[in-house]
């Protein structure tokens, strides 16, 4: 168990730098494309494609991200009411039913979607859309994970208590 706790640890410290470094990148590529725009007058389509993929990567990640932390948006108004063991049964099987989605829509689906745009070159960038949409997959890989990581976590929970569950 404490393998688990330390690999997501390793992987939420990654990720969190991996974000960061992703948002100082397009406040960066937006101030370029702010003076090239309006104080240059040469508009860089290069820089708002740049924008745009940055944008989804960031949004990606970040939604993994959420979810290691485990917090995710869900409506707790009557899980939060459930005690003892049908809680237990509960958040376990959102877990699971993330672990599905994630494997199915994104990892399963985003992979037959990156084989299919790798002859698709972006406009701008001129690099295969397949390179833009692999980030799919890798999140879902992620989410996978973490959820794995959360049901077990939830396996050695007690839910007899009234405090809510972090």
């Amino acid at each position: 168990m404490e393998a688990l706790h330390k690999s997501r640890d390793i992987l939420m410290k990654i990720l969190g730098y991996l974000i960061t470094l992703l948002f100082v990148f397009m406040t960066l590529i937006g101030t370029y494309q702010i003076v090239t725009r309006y104080f240059l007058n040469r508009p860089s389509t290069v820089s708002e494609e740049l924008l745009t993929y940055t944008f989804t990567w960031m949004a990606l990640l970040s939604s993994a991200y959420v979810f290691g932390k485990r917090d995710h948006m869900r409506m707790g108004f009557m899980a939060d009411k459930i005690r003892g063991i049908p809680r237990k049964v509960l958040e376990i099987a959102i877990d699971l039913l993330t672990f599905l989605f994630a494997a199915v829509v994104m990892v399963y689906g985003g992979i037959a979607i990156t084989k299919l745009t790798m002859i698709q070159i972006t406009a701008s960038l001129q690099v295969p859309m397949g390179y833009i949409y692999l980030i799919i997959p890798i999140s879902g890989i992620l989410i996978m994970i973490f959820s794995i990581v959360n049901a077990f976590d939830m396996l050695h929970t007690d839910f007899d208590e009234k405090e809510e569950i972090v």
